[in-house]
């Protein structure tokens, strides 16, 4: 039984709407998405298909030019109905119009004997070619992995502890065999080994706690302990030169999905979440599933946020918009537009914050969840460090320094204050209590590509 490490720092946010561990059904849009600005690090992507040609789950649509071996797919069947562009004809999304019963392009289905004769560059080419390549995430700065590279070791979180998130044992129920296959296959991709990181303070699913040939680890505390960087930093940190990659354990199902069936399967159970959904719970759809469609007629009247992922670093899509990569969850907020007048001024409980300032009342009731809207409650303004950042990083760096260096294009400061550990998800919470309002993830991607490009 491996050691459990007990994490001090960070803040669980609270919030009404958690999805009950019940399958709704089976939903299929009418439209899905791509969308490379989902992907950190695509510099120059080429369009292979057009308006009106016919596609399957696997057929490629998309890669990049600055690394041509990594193909994006089809998550499921149909006719590519529009290729939407935005300012300088930045590429947004390849929307496809589904088929009603997805159709599959066949990869070779391969037993666990194929998989262990295979070379570390046939494994590649498979990953690659199939379109599950882009669940690998690479740290430093968060990028798509290069095939070009051999990590020191792959990193997998086997928990998420963002607010609302979904369970990651009801996600992958059943799911064993794939599980196994994948973390066999992710092997042949490192020297060193495979970590997962284990919740300490929950009862842990089978389909991690059985799966052979990974090192297993126990994490403990509040949120971002579920963060796959907060792991690494106390399991094998990222020093200069160092890297490593990341996976969540639904793309390692899903890699595990084409060994075994032979086929890219974005299929997934999504959680429907937020104070305005009527009946949170879980529906089972394809990867970049229309939103609307997916809550139609399950959200309450009202002005409201679609989020797709979580409060804190997903992305707000609108009720047209579509569901991304790396998502498993929507979350629905009430939107925030309105001005309270002397709203400061108000002694409240009402009002969630991490500070225990005037007026602020929550902190009295922890354990009950609130309704947020997602009002800022004030907008940018002189920073004030107040040393609570510290309190939210359960690492060995110190946040407020690292943001200024970044702003002050400091390479140096901001190489010896860690930059090479975190992406935006694990500086997220010091945005979610900053007093100054200030876009803590965006000053981070920014520090992140200077390093990167520098």
């Amino acid at each position: 039984m491996s050691k459990v490490i007990k994490l001090r720092k960070g803040f669980t946010i609270n919030l009404a709407g958690r999805a009950e561990l019940k399958v709704a059904g089976e939903l299929m849009p009418e439209t899905f998405a791509i969308k490379p600005t989902d992907f950190h690090g695509i510099q120059r992507p080429k369009v292979l298909v057009k308006e009106g040609d016919t596609v399957k789950a696997g057929t490629p649509i998309l890669y990049d030019k600055a690394n041509p071996k990594v193909q994006f797919v089809a998550p499921v069947s149909g006719e590519v109905a529009e290729v939407v562009r935005g300012a300088k004809r930045k590429l947004l999304e390849i929307r496809i119009l589904a088929d009603r019963t997805v159709a599959y392009e066949e990869f070779p289905k391969l037993s666990s004997n194929d998989v262990a004769n295979l070379q570390r560059e046939e494994v590649v080419e498979l990953l690659t070619k199939s379109g599950v390549w882009p669940n690998l995430v690479q740290r430093p700065y968060g990028i798509i992995a290069s095939p070009d590279v051999t990590p020191k070791a792959i990193f997998i979180s086997s928990f998420d502890s963002h607010p609302l998130a979904p369970d990651y044992d009801f996600l992958l129920r059943g799911q064993e065999r794939y599980f196994q296959a994948g973390i066999d296959l992710l092997k042949k991709l490192t020297d060193g080994p495979v970590h997962i990181g284990l919740n300490a303070d929950a009862e842990v699913s089978p389909v991690f706690t059985s799966v052979k040939g990974a090192t297993l680890h126990r994490f403990s505390g509040k949120h971002p302990a579920g963060n796959v960087g907060v792991q690494i930093h106390h399991i094998d940190p990222i020093n200069k030169g160092d890297i490593v990659w990341t996976i969540n354990p639904f793309g390692v199902a899903q890699i595990g999905k084409l060994l075994v069936d032979g086929r890219y399967d974005s299929s997934k159970l999504v959680a429907l979440v937020g104070s305005e959904v009527l009946d949170p719970q879980y529906i089972k759809t394809w990867g970049g599933a229309n939103v609307g469609k997916l809550l139609a007629g399950k959200v309450k009247q009202g002005n409201v946020r679609y989020v797709s992922g979580n409060v804190l670093t997903g992305t707000n899509v609108g009720k047209d918009g579509y569901l991304g990569y790396f998502d498993n969850m929507v979350t629905v907020l009430p939107e925030g537009d309105h001005y309270e007048f002397l709203g400061w001024l108000t002694i409240t409980p009402k009002k969630y914050s991490y500070h225990r300032a005037f007026g602020l009342l929550s902190f009295l009731n922890r354990s009950k969840p609130y309704v947020i809207d997602t009002n800022l409650q004030g907008e940018e303004r002189a920073w004030v460090q107040t040393g609570t950042f510290d309190n939210m990083i359960p690492m060995d760096i110190l946040p407020e320094f690292l943001l200024k260096s970044i702003m002050a294009e400091d390479y140096d400061g901001m190489e010896s204050l860690g930059i090479y550990e975190v992406i935006e998800e694990d500086m997220a919470l010091c945005e979610f209590i900053d007093v100054s309002k200030h876009d803590v993830q965006a000053i981070l991607r920014e520090g992140l590509t200077l390093m990167q490009y520098s």
